[in-house]
C-alpha cells in the first residue's frame, strides 16, 4: 500500500490527481501541469516534498564517516552551508544523489541529508551497514513535513508565513545555506531552476504554512511540472540520468567529487580513479529537438561521433519545443538525430541547463 504524506488531503481537496511514485501517492498535477510550470517559472509555486527522507546524522564519528560515504567532501562546509552529492557503490555507480546540510554545534545532529524517496530503503540500508562498528547516530526524521516554495516571487511572498524569529536570515541567506531555530528549518535550495526555500517544519505548522502560501496566491504544484522545471534546469533524475551503473564522471556530475585531500578513501574512489585516468567514454548532453514530436527515456540518439540514448526527455513548456538530457559517445556535439517510433528527427546537442531563473539560455 502507497504511503500518504500528511497534506494528502489537501492534495485532494485542491484537486489534485494522485499517482503512485516511489511508493507514495503524490499529485502529478491539479489541473493543469503547464499553467503549474509557468507560475514556477513567473511568479511562485508550492510543492509537498514530504515524501522525500529527512535523515539526521550524529555521533562522534559522523563527520569521518559522511566523508567515507559521500564522493563530495563535507569537510568543506562551515555551520549553515549545503553541498551536494552523490552516495557511491565500490564500482563508483550512483547509489542516489543528496543534500548534507552542517547544522549548529547546539543541534541535536550536526548534519542533515535529504534523499530521494524511490531510494529509500535502499539508501538506508546502505548507510547503515556503512555505520556499522562505527559511532554514527542515524535518525529519520519522519515527524517533518517538507514543502518547496520556487519562483521568482516566492521568497517575497512566503516570507510572511515564516516565523517571524527567522525571517531576516531566511531572506539573507545565499544559496546552499540554510537557517533553522527549535521549530522550522529554511535551505535556499530546490529542483527547479528558480529562486526559492526548501522549508522543513512540524506537521501541524506545516499544514498550515501549506494552507497560508495558497491563500498567498502561491499555486500548488505536482510531480509532473516539478520534471520539466529540472529538466529545463539540467538537473539529473536518479533511476535516469544516473544509476548505479553509471558513475558521475558519466553523469556531467564530475563538479560534485571532491578529489582533494588525495588521501580520503571515499566510497568509489578506486573506481573512478581509474576512469578518470582513462578517461569517460559517455557523456551527459543536453538535447534539443529540431522540429516536431517528443523525446522521451530510452529513444536512440545518432551523432557523428556513435550512438547514445535519451535519458530524460519531454516538453518544455517555457522553449516550447522537446528537449532532454543524453548519454552520448565523449565529443559528440552539435547536429544529431533522434529515433521516436521508427523514424528519425533531426536534434542538436549542447550544454545544458536550457533555462535558469526564468531565462532561456540556449538558441
Amino acid at each position: 500500500m502507497s504511503k500518504r504524506t500528511p497534506l494528502y488531503d489537501r492534495h485532494v481537496g485542491a484537486g489534485g490527481q494522485m499517482v503512485p511514485f516511489g511508493g507514495w501517492d503524490m499529485p502529478l498535477h491539479y489541473g493543469s501541469q503547464l499553467e503549474e510550470h509557468h507560475q514556477v517559472r513567473r511568479h511562485a509555486g508550492i510543492f509537498d516534498v514530504s515524501h522525500m527522507t529527512v535523515v539526521d546524522v550524529g555521533g562522534a564519528d559522523a563527520t569521518a564517516w559522511l566523508r567515507r560515504l559521500l564522493a563530495n567532501d563535507v569537510a568543506r562546509l562551515a555551520v549553515g552551508q549545503a553541498l551536494y552529492s552523490c552516495m557511491l557503490n565500490e564500482a563508483g555507480g550512483v547509489i542516489d544523489d543528496l543534500i548534507v546540510y552542517r547544522r549548529p554545534d547546539a543541534a541535536p545532529a550536526p548534519y542533515r541529508l535529504v534523499v530521494n524517496a524511490a531510494t529509500r530503503d535502499r539508501d538506508l540500508a546502505w548507510m547503515q551497514a556503512a555505520a556499522a562498528g562505527r559511532d554514527v547516530a542515524l535518525e529519520l526524521r519522519n515527524d517533518l513535513v517538507m514543502l518547496a516554495v520556487q519562483g521568482p516571487r516566492a521568497c517575497e511572498l512566503a516570507a510572511p508565513l515564516l516565523p517571524e524569529a527567522l525571517r531576516p536570515a531566511a531572506l539573507a541567506l545565499q544559496p546552499f545555506h540554510a537557517v533553522e531555530s527549535a521549530a522550522a528549518f529554511i535551505g535556499r535550495t530546490g529542483y527547479t531552476g528558480e529562486d526559492g526555500w526548501e522549508v522543513l517544519l512540524p506537521v501541524a505548522a506545516g499544514l498550515a504554512f501549506w494552507d497560508a502560501a495558497l491563500a498567498a496566491g502561491i499555486a500548488p504544484c505536482g510531480l509532473g511540472a516539478r520534471d520539466t522545471l529540472r529538466l529545463e534546469a539540467g538537473m539529473n533524475l536518479q533511476g535516469q540520468d544516473m544509476d548505479e551503473q553509471t558513475s558521475p564522471l558519466a553523469a556531467g556530475l564530475a563538479w560534485t567529487v571532491a578529489w582533494e585531500p588525495a588521501d580520503r578513501a571515499f566510497t568509489g574512489r578506486p573506481a573512478l580513479e581509474r576512469e578518470r585516468a582513462a578517461g569517460p567514454a559517455v557523456m551527459l548532453a543536453g538535447i534539443m529537438l529540431g522540429g516536431r514530436g517528443v523525446m522521451r527515456r530510452g529513444q536512440r540518439v545518432i551523432t557523428a561521433s556513435g550512438e547514445g540514448l535519451v535519458t530524460s526527455g519531454g516538453f518544455s513548456p517555457t522553449m516550447n519545443c522537446s528537449i532532454g538530457l543524453a548519454r552520448v559517445p565523449v565529443g559528440a556535439a552539435g547536429a544529431c538525430e533522434v529515433e521516436i517510433r521508427g523514424v528519425r528527427h533531426p536534434a542538436r546537442l549542447l550544454r545544458p541547463p536550457f533555462v535558469r531563473r526564468g531565462r532561456v539560455l540556449v538558441t
